[in-house]
């Protein structure tokens, strides 16, 4: 099935508009992450605790709880610097996410303590079945090492694709597809500091599933343009190229709206624990088509021109 037949679209002589785009998007994220001091890290790399709880009523005389009644009773037990919010579920009820950098105090864990403290002051608000929704704990020393190997899985993992593609392409394509990825990412991360979301595992695996959705995207019109350069000798490679991403357009399209669909689903009715995961797959799935028709492929057109221009060919 092709939704585009017969296209005739000019991307490659729109790149420079494209580059501008791109580098405007990533300056605005990379001036944001300076301002904030980096990413804003969730309590899986800075360690601490979160809990999520529903404080639906339960008895006729029981009241909703809101979140200054329950900072005001943690703060008069010396719980300071908590982070507290309203959410709701996918059932439309509010649910009250309970966040700290502290794992213990005096003594005592935290969570423990936190939770025997709502037990005491909102009893007509609790139904033990369903009163804990998430609880997590993470040490600092531990949320230190999960970042570094964090970090370490994403170089890796671009290291990998730089040679699968010098191997089946060559060198220059493999570090075009890289500079696309990291523009990805870059995009992707910069928007989570803009939103002041904060980055977690699940995030870092959204960021992963990126560019391999990405990767995945830029290797089939890669694969393309491979072949149209040794049937197309004649042309120039802004007309090979376009032919290439025009050829692939539909099957691009089919796929990046077919996966975005359900990441939106995902976003829209799968609950607080996988939210930001599948807020950062939506960021990917965009930007990711957009890359590998906008960034990759113009890179090689500025690679291959430049590269003509020293031996003299005619081909522009």
């Amino acid at each position: 099935m092709r939704f585009f037949k017969n296209t005739n679209i000019d991307f490659i002589g729109k790149r420079k508009i494209a580059f501008l785009i791109s580098a405007v998007l990533i300056i605005v994220g990379v001036v944001s992450l300076v301002i904030n001091h980096g990413p804003k890290y969730g309590i899986d790399f800075t360690g601490g605790v979160s809990i999520e709880l529903n404080l639906t009523p339960v008895t006729e005389n029981a009241k909703p709880v809101n979140i200054q009644q329950i900072r005001d009773i943690l703060e008069k037990e010396n719980i300071k610097d908590v982070e507290i919010q309203e959410i709701k579920d996918t059932e439309g009820r509010s649910l009250v996410l309970i966040k700290t950098k502290a794992v213990e105090l005096d003594g005592v864990k935290l969570s423990d303590k936190i939770l025997n403290i709502i037990k005491k002051n909102f009893p007509d608000n609790i139904n033990p079945e369903t009163f804990i929704r998430m609880q997590q704990e993470v040490g600092p020393r531990i949320g230190e090492e999960l970042k570094g190997k964090a970090l370490l899985a994403i170089f890796w993992a671009l290291v990998g694709i730089i040679l699968y593609i010098w191997w089946r392409f060559e060198f220059t394509f493999g570090i075009a597809a890289v500079v696309a990825l990291f523009h990805d990412v870059l995009i992707t991360v910069g928007i989570f500091s803009i939103t002041g979301k904060e980055m977690s595992l699940p995030v870092v695996a959204a960021l992963l599933t990126i560019v391999g959705y990405s990767l995945n995207d830029t290797i089939v019109v890669f694969d393309r343009i491979r072949e149209d350069l040794k049937v197309y000798r004649r042309e120039s490679y802004v007309n090979v190229f376009n032919h290439s991403i025009n050829e692939t357009l539909s099957r691009t399209i089919i796929t990046s709206l077919t996966t975005f669909v359900v990441v939106l689903s995902l976003y829209l009715f799968g609950g607080t624990v996988i939210h930001d995961f599948a807020f950062a797959l939506l960021i990917g799935v965009i930007v990711g088509t957009y890359s590998s028709i906008f960034v990759a492929s113009p890179i090689m057109v500025e690679h291959f021109n430049r590269r003509q221009k020293l031996v003299g060919s005619k081909r522009k």
